[in-house]
């Protein structure tokens, strides 16, 4: 803890007014606890921020628990409870709303600094959850120690530390937390890299942590160098929502992907997590199509529209969520649901399907239903058509327009996830070459 002790007291001056964004559990209570004790000697201003995402038992006692420990230390607490999610995805939703909160936060107190507790070992699960399930160069890296927030800063002190280092700082100082037993769930993707992935990391360098921080901070480097470049080449690419593809087509592929990234950002903002290289790949389709006039639809209603040597970018308010994604390893849709390819479970539920290359035409596509789509549902005869699939299993009507439906590449529906089966699907008996979950 030493490293982030010492980067505090360099960093802090006299009169900063930091915002502690803090659960009550092991890490933040750390943090909060340290930059107590850097009040006793520099004059700055602590203020707690805790969230109650309302989604355990426990969220009420955690809070009153938070309250107390705050009141005793005479240290300003502020708090508010999430009362309802959306249909949106839930992790998504809940950081847009948390970011909300501090921001109304930082303008109340007039704070320089939102401090959180993530630490080394985090860093280490987000970079590997993003290398696996792909990112851009600046995802790749994680997180950084210092950030940009509009117009305040997000500061990281404990991402120089371990988890055990934050355990034994903790006993040492006899600071209470409470523990969140969702962490320990192995149904979360974060839970399974913590307890399977990280012990070996360790096991071969205890210091692992450090050689992630390093590689975070190099590609913070070169992403940052990019964005430079970026910004003096898009002036002339990109206007009034439009990218002008002869002078697009002309850079480097590097370049073209943080164009569009640069793009995407304007429209989604915090919610550009929702955007995969499944939809950069199914843009540079688009792009590259023979069509002069052809469209797609991503996330949250917005349409990239090809019209000869234009691509436009637009937010239909009134459109249905229309997508098409390739479907290889793994695809997170905007409901918040996930197709994934596993390597085997004895499983046999709509929500998993195997498949075999002799039966079907790869590679898979995901999309939403299209008018006349139809499909032969395992162990019967005959086509189905999809509405009244979607009548027989009770789907709500506003559902069924979203609804993934997985096809190949001749356009044959081999599987509508959580629902039904094709007669493609190879019996749980036989020898498969992909199985997908769906969850």
């Amino acid at each position: 803890m030493k490293k982030a002790q010492d980067f505090l007291n360099n960093f802090l001056k006299a009169n900063d007014t930091i915002i502690v964004a803090c659960s009550g559990g092991p890490d933040s209570m750390a943090l909060l606890n340290m930059l107590i004790n850097i009040k006793k000697s520099i004059d700055i201003n602590v203020i707690c921020a805790h969230v109650n995402h309302n989604v355990r038992k426990e969220s009420d006692d955690e809070l009153l628990f938070l309250k107390d420990y705050c009141k005793k230390k005479k240290i300003p607490f502020e708090s508010m409870k999430i009362q309802k999610y959306g249909e949106d995805n839930f992790e998504n939703e809940a950081r847009n709303i948390r970011y909300d909160f501090f921001d109304k936060l930082m303008d109340k107190y007039s704070a320089n600094y939102l401090m959180t507790a993530h630490h080394g070992d985090d860093l280490i699960e987000t970079i590997l959850m993003r290398i696996v399930r792909g990112s851009t160069l600046q995802g790749y890296a994680g997180f950084a120690l210092v950030s940009d927030k509009n117009n305040y800063k997000i500061v990281r002190p404990l991402i120089f530390t371990t988890k055990k280092d934050i355990e034994d700082y903790n006993n040492k100082n006899n600071i209470p937390y409470v523990i969140d037993q969702t962490n320990f769930m192995e149904d979360h993707t974060r839970n399974r890299y913590r307890k399977t992935v990280l012990p070996f990391l360790k096991n071969e360098d205890k210091n692992v942590h450090e050689k992630f921080l390093k590689y975070s901070n190099t590609l913070y480097m070169y992403d940052s160098y990019i964005n430079k470049v970026i910004k003096n080449k898009i002036k002339d690419i990109y206007n009034k929502y439009t990218i002008e593809l002869d002078k697009f087509n002309k850079e480097e592929e590097l370049i073209k992907i943080k164009i569009l990234y640069k793009v995407l950002e304007s429209f989604y903002e915090d919610d550009l997590v929702l955007i995969s290289d499944s939809h950069i790949k199914i843009i540079f389709d688009l792009i590259k199509s023979r069509k002069p006039n052809s469209f797609i639809y991503l996330p949250n209603n917005i349409k990239v529209i090809k019209e000869y040597n234009k691509l436009i970018f637009k937010k239909e308010t009134d459109q249905i969520d229309n997508y098409e994604i390739e479907l290889t390893d793994y695809v997170e849709l905007s409901s918040g649901k996930k197709i994934v390819k596993i390597e085997e479970s004895d499983i046999n539920n709509n929500n998993y399907c195997r498949l075999c290359y002799d039966d079907v035409v790869f590679p898979l596509h995901v999309r939403t239903r299209k008018d006349g789509d139809k499909m032969v549902i395992k162990n019967m005869t005959g086509n189905r058509k999809l509405k009244d699939i979607f009548m027989d299993c009770k789907v709500p009507l506003k559902e069924r327009d979203k609804w993934p439906v997985v096809v190949d590449s001749k356009d044959e529906i081999v599987w509508l996830p959580g629902l039904k089966k094709s007669k493609y699907d190879t019996p749980k008996s036989k020898k498969c070459d992909i199985i997908f979950k769906y969850y």
